[in-house]
């Protein structure tokens, strides 16, 4: 089940967040993030805040979760968009996670299925969604799932210098 998250899940996207850290401090993640950097309790804490944050239940617990918004990073007035659409009609998921023991069980294909859903229900015509160059996992599931990189941008991302932000777009059929 798929849901709006609420300050009780907090704590349980921020385990998530410290799970991925701790997997890219082991050497057996590659995503580019920074621990106390980003992604943070505070991250999550204010996409709750803001009404943007979902979360994905699973066993009675949260395993995956993202932000969903019309928010477009800085960045993304660089990228030459393959899909021309005003701003109130892209949709952007941002800081998609899945816990790393749950891996490899569809809860990203799921997450993306109802981000795109949304995407429909709001009237939107582009999906925008980013992540680092280094993470080759993510770009090539996105990939899988229809998303065509449309600009890689050198940027500091959320405050982590020298990143090369990759962007993707997915035209929204419906």
């Amino acid at each position: 089940m798929i849901r709006k998250a609420v300050p009780d899940d907090i704590p349980s996207i921020s385990a998530i967040y410290d799970a991925i850290h701790d997997q890219e401090e082991a050497g057996l993640a590659c995503i580019g993030w920074q621990r106390g950097v980003y992604p943070t309790a505070d991250t999550a804490r204010d996409a709750v805040a803001a009404g943007e944050m979902y979360v994905l239940e699973a066993g009675g617990r949260v395993v995956a979760s993202g932000r969903i918004n019309r928010e477009q990073m800085p960045a993304y007035a660089e990228v030459a968009w393959r899909y021309d659409a005003p701003d109130d009609r892209v949709l952007v998921l941002h800081t998609l996670t899945v816990d790393p023991s749950a891996r490899g069980r569809g809860f990203a294909r799921q997450f993306l299925a109802f981000y795109e859903d949304l995407a429909l229900q709001w009237g939107c015509v582009a999906l925008r969604i980013d992540t680092n160059e280094k993470n080759a996992a993510a770009r090539a599931m996105y990939a899988k799932h229809g998303y065509v990189e449309s600009g890689v941008i050198p940027c500091v991302f959320n405050g982590i210098p020298g990143v090369h932000l990759v962007c993707m777009e997915k035209r929204v059929d419906g």
